[in-house]
């Protein structure tokens, strides 16, 4: 008889004072290291200036932080943080007579996506660079980063999944002793998924040429199986419970609408552009 995965490492690697380090800083960074190897590639690949790309990987880190932490305060915790408004923006807080390191504790993919195309507007902008040609190229990348970013959710034992019965459900221990779908792992996998398609249809494919394909793809993709995996879920915060579809469902769906309009109506329009 298969017994269930029982979940309870430390989040944390190592502690020195106030401040530790994470799995879920390592996963992180990893994330962004990884996609700045697979984006180089893609640079050298179309004859493109690397320097631009590591002045690009500035803004979209920038824009990706910020863009999730407030995305994750203003839509999840916007009861608390409104009351703490110095928190949204410190990694730490005033607590007991001294400060306490507690990172970004709280961060929002929803957010996140909404702060790197910002930034990538901005950086298209100075740079006199084509914005959809950079959020094309980046749609193959970012799939890859939300996996890390998933992964690291599971080693903090967070964004947990409903109670389970098949074999492979796990307890997280530090949440209570009944087995649950590993949701982090399920969209860590299909992020996974959608990047080795991606990396596969730029390489094989014509894809690449039609503006706005990767990005539209790239919204219905990874926003829908988001959406999908959301029924697995536990809702994240308490009032969640009144809705219908939670908020990560709510936030998902006009990014879909944006990636089906990307993909009928952009592209054809471009094609007359060109007629």
């Amino acid at each position: 008889m298969l017994h269930n995965l029982i979940w309870d490492p430390s989040p944390e690697i190592f502690r020195i004072g106030g401040f530790a380090l994470r799995y879920y800083s390592v996963a992180f960074m990893a994330a962004f290291v990884l996609s700045y190897v697979v984006m180089r590639n893609i640079f050298r690949r179309e004859g493109k200036d690397i320097a631009l790309l590591d002045r690009l990987l500035v803004y979209v880190v920038v824009g990706t932080i910020i863009g999730a932490r407030l995305g994750h305060c203003l839509f999840y915790e916007w009861d608390y943080f409104r009351h703490h408004p110095a928190e949204i923006v410190l990694p730490f807080r005033w607590e007991k007579g001294r400060f306490l390191w507690t990172g970004y504790q709280g961060l929002a993919s929803h957010g996140g996506a909404v702060g790197i195309l910002g930034a990538v507007a901005l950086f298209a902008r100075r740079y006199r660079i084509s914005l959809i040609w950079l959020l094309d190229r980046l749609s193959i990348v970012v799939p890859l980063a939300g996996a890390f970013v998933r992964i690291g959710n599971f080693f903090n034992g967070e964004i947990i999944g409903k109670p389970s019965g098949l074999p492979w459900a796990v307890v997280f221990a530090r949440e209570d002793s009944q087995p649950r779908h590993p949701a982090q792992l399920y969209e860590a996998l299909c992020y996974a998924v959608i990047f080795g398609l991606f990396i596969f249809l730029y390489k094989k494919s014509k894809l690449a040429q039609k503006p706005g394909c990767f990005f539209g793809l790239f919204l219905v993709l990874v926003f829908g199986a988001r959406f999908i995996i959301e029924f697995l879920k536990e809702n994240q915060e308490p009032f969640e419970s009144g809705y219908l579809l939670n908020m990560g469902q709510l936030l998902s769906l006009p990014l879909i609408a944006a990636g089906i309009y990307f993909l009928r109506y952009y592209r054809d329009r471009h094609a007359k552009r060109q007629n």
